[in-house]
C-alpha cells in the first residue's frame, strides 16, 4: 500500500488497510470436520471511554485501539495523519477515528463545507467507492459535518462521520460486510453517536 498517491483531507490509507485486516479475520473453514460443529458466539468487546492523547476527543471504543501516525505532503505543506484503529475479535468490523490538522492559514481560510465536500470526493475516488447515502449533521457542540456512507468493490460498507472543528478535520468510521452491518447495526450507531470533540481551553 503507497500513501503517496493519496490526497489531503482523506484518510483514505486507513479504509484500504482497515478493508484488508477486516478480511484477514474471515475464520478459514476447517479441513476435516469430525463432530458436529458448534455455532459460536462472537465475543462482546469490552467498550471503553477513550481520550485522545491530546485530549482534544472522546469516544466509545472497543478496547484500547491502535494508534498509527501517517505523514502526507500535500499542497498546503507536510501534514500528519492521526489514525486510531480497533478491532473486536471475530468480529468483521473496524472502528477507526482519524484526524488532520490544518496549516493554520489554511484553516483560517478553508470554507468547512467545502472541506467535508472535498474529503467525500476523495474517499470514493480513492477507495473507488460508490456513494450509498450522505447528510450534513453537526458535532455534540455544534461544529459542522458530513456523514456519508459508501461501499467499495469488494462489498465492505463504511460509515463516515467528518467534522471540521478548530482547525482540524475528523474523520469517525465503521467498516464492515453487509451481513455484519446488519447484526451490529446499534453497536456501530452507538460508536459514531458517541464522539465528541473536546474544546480548546
Amino acid at each position: 500500500m503507497t500513501v503517496k498517491s493519496l490526497l489531503p483531507l482523506i484518510a483514505a490509507t486507513i479504509v484500504y488497510g482497515s478493508s484488508v485486516l477486516v478480511e484477514a479475520r474471515q475464520p478459514k473453514p476447517p479441513a476435516v470436520v469430525v463432530k458436529q460443529p458448534t455455532v459460536s458466539q462472537p465475543v462482546q468487546p469490552q467498550w471503553k471511554l477513550y481520550t485522545a492523547p491530546d485530549g482534544r476527543f472522546t469516544i466509545l471504543m472497543p478496547g484500547s485501539p491502535s494508534r498509527n501516525t501517517e505523514y502526507q505532503k500535500t499542497y498546503m505543506g507536510e501534514i500528519n495523519l492521526e489514525i486510531f484503529v480497533a478491532q473486536p475479535p471475530k468480529q468483521q468490523v473496524a472502528y477507526i477515528v482519524a484526524y488532520n490538522d490544518f496549516p493554520y492559514s489554511y484553516g483560517q481560510m478553508a470554507d468547512p463545507q467545502a472541506v467535508l465536500n472535498n474529503a467525500r470526493d476523495m474517499a470514493l475516488k480513492t477507495t473507488k467507492s460508490n456513494l450509498i447515502s450522505q447528510r450534513n449533521i453537526r458535532s455534540s457542540n455544534n461544529h459542522p459535518g458530513k456523514e456519508i456512507e459508501y461501499i467499495n468493490s469488494g462489498g465492505k460498507i463504511t460509515i463516515n462521520r467528518m467534522y471540521v472543528a478548530e482547525g482540524r478535520l475528523y474523520q469517525v468510521m465503521a467498516i464492515t460486510t453487509k451481513k455484519q452491518q446488519k447484526t451490529l447495526a446499534k453497536t456501530i450507531s452507538g460508536y459514531l453517536n458517541s464522539f465528541h470533540v473536546v474544546l480548546k481551553k
